[in-house]
């Protein structure tokens, strides 16, 4: 399947473990993240018009995803705790989904990558929209979270297909 490096989070006798990662150099490296949170037209507009009780769901939604990526080592079994320098989370409104696309950009300089990090950012972000405008339709589909590139660390950059390729 794969002539590189075996990477695995799997010990000598197939217990699980956090990779070492002590050899490594210290690189920058950067994540992005995306994902959706398809809805009824209606929601939207609430949502972008300041419409829902609970507040300004895409300002509460930014920062949770931000607060998550710094946390992603406490929810991801073996991940690595990293001082993050970075954290960027945009949402941005997509009347044609319809629904809010959101984005994660993540930076560190470090020996491990932070793909986990901007991932956990978008996961967090959409849910939390989801919590918020759940009372009003119940029917929100989160989709599509994927990471779109990384760049740096030992193997190189990388860049996402077309979503659905």
């Amino acid at each position: 399947m794969n002539d590189g490096p075996r990477l695995t989070h799997l010990d000598e006798t197939g217990a699980a473990r956090m990779v070492d990662v002590a050899d490594k150099a210290v690189t920058t490296r950067v994540a992005v993240a995306g994902g959706a949170v398809r809805m009824a037209a209606e929601t939207l507009a609430l949502i972008t018009g300041d419409g829902l009780p609970k507040g300004d769901v895409i300002a509460t939604a930014r920062i949770a995803g931000i607060m998550a990526a710094k946390r992603t080592a406490d929810l991801v079994p073996l991940c690595h705790p990293l001082m993050l320098q970075s954290v960027q989370v945009e949402i941005a409104a997509d009347a044609a989904l319809p629904g809010l696309r959101v984005t994660a950009r993540v930076r560190v300089s470090a020996t491990t990558g932070v793909e986990m990090e901007a991932l956990t950012a978008v996961t967090v972000a959409c849910l939390t929209i989801y919590d918020m405008a759940k009372a009003v339709d119940r029917a929100m589909v989160l989709e599509d979270i994927r990471l779109l590139s990384k760049s740096g660390g030992r193997s190189g950059d990388w860049q996402a297909g077309p979503a659905g390729a």
